[in-house]
């Protein structure tokens, strides 16, 4: 199993009301059809169809269970309020090694 084929996915609740889903996987690139070449992971939050924070982290595309970890790590904080829905919130979580 990879982060290429099958992304990580939590739905976390936000403290002033709605929801998020945090993704963690290997976003799509238009100009690159075979998809093993790509080796970027990114953590995303997405509402519905929109994207409104990604940001690259430090794991490789068959890191899946430190993918899981990063993505619970992610809903904790959101649903805490200790984070934001902005890509620098992201940052010290995805800059972290697992």
């Amino acid at each position: 199993m990879s982060l290429r084929t099958s992304p990580v996915v939590e739905h976390a609740s936000l403290p002033q009301g709605g929801t998020v889903t945090v993704w963690v996987g290997v976003p799509d690139d238009p100009y690159i059809n075979d998809k093993s070449q790509l080796t970027t992971v990114d953590v995303q939050l997405r509402e519905g169809n929109g994207v409104v924070a990604s940001l690259s982290t430090v794991l490789d595309p068959d890191q899946v269970s430190e993918a899981h970890q990063l993505a619970r790590e992610v809903k904790t904080a959101l649903e805490s309020g200790e984070i934001g829905l902005h890509a620098d919130d992201l940052e010290p979580f995805a800059d972290r090694l697992r």
